[in-house]
Order: structure tokens, then sequence, then C-alpha cells
């Protein structure tokens, strides 16, 4: 019997030298089932909703298709700002890459069994951890965020021990590569130049070949990516999403969100907050992620100064990072409060966004509900825009905010109608809250997949109102303030 993927599957990256990566098997888990299946995700890679069963035991890592050579790849990293030394894919196994009309995407399984990067982990992910990063990589891509895809999420009762003993699984997750900042850091740190110019002439050919012709291609890979970077900073913000673990192993080398574990999406406004409990120092708050951005360039940076080898150069790609970022935030905000880019307003525009930032953490602003509530808010009609009203406590520190919105709303060409429809095409009504993800859990591990099946339905479509789907937009109830998310999955 044929298996999806058969013959379909090359893997450039397991034609550089043997000790970028071991090549393994995944270990199997008995009596597999399929919990989910994204058919957008799919489509990407040609295959149909009629194949998710039949694929089964791919998905689960039970069978590999015929022509894949499956490898775990060795990387290093800083965690938490502190050298880790070598890391590695200690659960992740590479099958390869298939080719699509929009380039190379790699497949890849999470929690298919230990690899020699293991250390003293067990090689498996659980159900609990594997829905979040199945429904968030498929959440964020409808968002339009550069992240990560999820083809598949398989399940086993195998027991997997963590604070209490959990149930295995493995997602199927999907990328043009998973190459990140670490990669170049595992070989700069092992004063091996050699391999380090194999891995950024890779990378420069498969990803980059028009930086190629550049006078020193290897800033210009810096420069590229910490653009990339910057500018995903920006889009992360602008949702309100948070990483929890922006360690230098978890940054793709392509500005695509990696690796979700303790994510979380803010909810009542406040920029110190912290999505992964594991993070008692907050380096990884809301309002510290595009400075970690920036710190996690610098260490990229260094990585390649042996190739770079002009400090001056290296540097001015890395200056690129702070005007990349404030061009991209300064764009998304005006879109998300529906105004223009004009310059003789910029100044004042700025002084308006950051008194909306403060008039919401004051008052605990639901993020998401306020941007979305605020295309009600019309520009002559003082009465209209009551739902985001409701969100502060503090009336008249918001009513003194939005006198201050609509003045600069005269300024604008638009009708209150085309302004509200462009600012719902960016504010999204749906993002994946901690309280929803966590209803789907508890009702998959009794089996029930249904929820994680309508929550994928409803954050595919995260703009459209969906009146039918209201209550998933509605604010958390109160027993979701208590829910914790660490490093532990």
């Amino acid at each position: 019997m044929s298996l999806p993927l058969d013959n379909k599957l090359d893997n450039s990256y397991a034609a550089l030298p043997p000790a970028f990566y071991t090549r393994l098997m995944p270990t199997p888990l008995p009596a597999p089932y399929l919990v989910a299946y994204s058919d957008d995700a799919a489509q990407l890679i040609g295959l149909d909703a009629a194949q998710a069963a039949a694929g089964l035991d791919v998905w689960i890592g039970n069978a590999v298709p015929q022509g894949a050579t499956p490898l775990a790849a060795v990387y290093s990293g800083h965690q938490f700002g502190v050298w880790a030394g070598q890391l590695g894919d200690g659960r992740a196994i590479l099958l390869g890459d298939i080719a699509t009309p929009h380039g190379p995407m790699e497949l890849q399984w999470k929690g298919a069994g230990q690899t020699p990067y293991s250390r003293m982990g067990d090689g498996r992910a659980v159900l609990r951890s594997s829905i979040r990063e199945f429904l968030c990589s498929e959440a964020m891509a409808a968002l339009g965020i550069p992240t990560s895809r999820a083809l598949a999420l398989a399940g086993s009762d195998q027991g997997v021990m963590r604070e209490t003993v959990e149930t295995a699984a493995v997602v199927v997750r999907m990328a043009p590569s998973f190459v990140r900042f670490g990669s170049f850091e595992h070989w700069y740190y092992r004063k091996q130049p050699e391999q380090l110019k194999i891995l950024a002439d890779y990378v420069l050919a498969r990803f980059f070949p028009a930086l190629q012709a550049e006078a020193q291609p290897y800033a210009a890979l810096l420069r590229e990516v910490t653009q990339r970077t910057a500018r995903l900073m920006a889009q992360w913000q602008s949702v309100g999403f948070m990483h929890g673990v922006m360690n230098t192993d978890n940054m793709s080398i392509l500005g695509l969100t990696l690796d979700y574990g303790p994510f979380g999406f803010m909810e009542s406004f406040d920029p110190g907050h912290i999505c992964n409990h594991t993070d008692q120092q907050g380096r990884y708050s809301y309002a510290n992620q595009p400075q970690i951005g920036h710190w996690n360039c610098y260490a990229l940076a260094q990585a390649l100064m042996p190739l770079i080898d002009d400090v001056p150069l290296a540097q001015a790609a890395l200056d690129s990072y702070q005007p990349t970022f404030a061009a991209e935030m300064d764009r998304l905000l005006h879109a998300k409060l529906g105004l223009s880019q004009i310059p003789e307003h910029a100044d004042a525009d700025r002084k308006l966004f950051d008194a909306m930032f403060e008039v919401m953490e004051a008052n605990g602003a639901d993020f998401t509900l306020f941007f979305r509530n605020l295309s009600q808010l019309q520009r002559d009609d003082a009465g209209a825009g009551s739902a985001v009203r409701d969100l502060f406590i503090d009336r008249a520190a918001f009513d003194g905010w939005t006198q201050q919105y609509r003045v600069r709303l005269q300024h604008e060409a638009a009708s209150d109608t085309a302004r509200s429809a462009a600012m719902n095409r960016v504010n999204p009504k749906y993002v994946l809250r901690n309280y929803l993800a966590q209803v789907a859990i508890e009702k998959a591990q009794n089996k029930d997949f249904s929820e994680i099946e309508r929550l994928l339905s409803v954050l595919r479509h995260p703009y459209d109102e969906q009146p039918e789907h209201a209550a998933y937009a509605a604010l958390p109830p109160d027993w979701a303030s208590h829910l914790e998310v660490s490093c532990s999955s």
C-alpha cells in the first residue's frame, strides 16, 4: 500500500556533511489515532483531505515514506541569554523537503522519539502542547504572520512523564527551512569556520540566491535576516502575540515564527506581561520582545564574523534593525487605527499611539477586542463605539483619548464605513486565547477532538465576523486567569 509522500521527498539538508546531522528513524508509538489535520497546510504540498486517514502511520512516525532520508540536525544556542552549548533536534526529525510552486517545504516530525541531541529528554511531545502548537501554527498563518505550519497531529495513549503522566503526540510541521540562528552559533563556538561557511553558502544558495551577487554576501545575509526578524517582531506586537522562549535556537533564519511552546496572546493589556511561567525574570515579556529580537541578531552577527570579517559592515547590517522595526510598527499601527501615514502628522500620530497604549494599560483593556471594536467608533458621532468604551473602567480617560482620535480622523478622506471595513481587515476578531486552547485540550484528553476541529475552522478566518462563533471572541472567563503555561511540554 502506498503512503502519502512516497517518492516525493528530497532532502537538501542531507547533502551537507555528516557533521551537520544524524540520520535515524522515528521511534514507533502504539495504537495511533488522528487528532487533527490541516487542509490548508496539506494543499501547500499537494495533498488532499482524503489522504489524512491513509497517512496516519506517517503522521505518527510509524511509517517512513519511500525516498525519505530522516535526520536530526545539530545546533547550539543561547537560552535565556546564557550560552547553553550544543543542543539540536532533541525530539524533532526531518523527513525531507517537497517541491511546491512556492519553493521547497520541509516536513518534520516533532515528538517522534529520542535523537542523539535529546540530552536527558525522552524525545517525545505530549498531547497538551502538541494541540497548542498545531492550532497556533495555523492561526498565525491565517493572521498573515510568517510561521511554520502544522500539517497533522496524531496521538497515542503511551504515557509520557512531565509534571504528571500525560499521553504522547506527534505534530508534523512544515517550513521552507528549520535552520536557526543557533545553527550558525554551533560552528562559531566550535571554532569550525569551514563548516560555518558551508552552512552560510547553503542558506544563501537555497533561499537568498540574489544575495550571492553582492560584494559582501555574508553581510548581506545578516542584513536580510536582521530585517526579517525586525518585521516579524513588529507583527507579533501588532496582534499581541508573545512567543515565550525567544532563545537563539528558536529563531528562524528565514524570519518565521518557530517552535511554539509557552506562547500567549495578550488579553488584559500589560506591556510587562510574561506568558511563560518559567521565565521568572521576564526576559521574554511582551515589551521586551523587540529588543530581544535585536539581541538575537547580535548573537547571529557574532557567529558570522569569521565570514564577514568586517566589524563596521556587520554593525551596519545590525543597525538596520531599529528603523525596520519602527517603520513596520508605524505602518501596522496606522492600519489598525484606520489612519493614513501622512508625513506632517507623524509626530502627533506617535503621541496618539503612546496615549492609546497608556490608557489601555491603565484600564487593562482587552487587546484584541479594543482594536476590533475601535472600528465601530465614528468620526462625528460621539455616541458610537460603546462596545470599545465598555472595555474601560475610567471612561473619562478613554473619552479624552477618543477626542484626540476623532480630531485626527478629520484629516482622513475615507468614510466611517470604509475605514471600519479596512480596520476589520487588519484587526482580528478571533485569536487563540489560552482558555480556548485549554477547553480543546481537556476535551481531546477524553478523545473528543471536535473542539480542535471547530477552533481550527474559526481561526482560519480570524478577520471575518462569523456571528455563529461570536462566543469565541468574548472576554475570557474568570477561571482563565489561573492558567499557566511553562517550558514543560
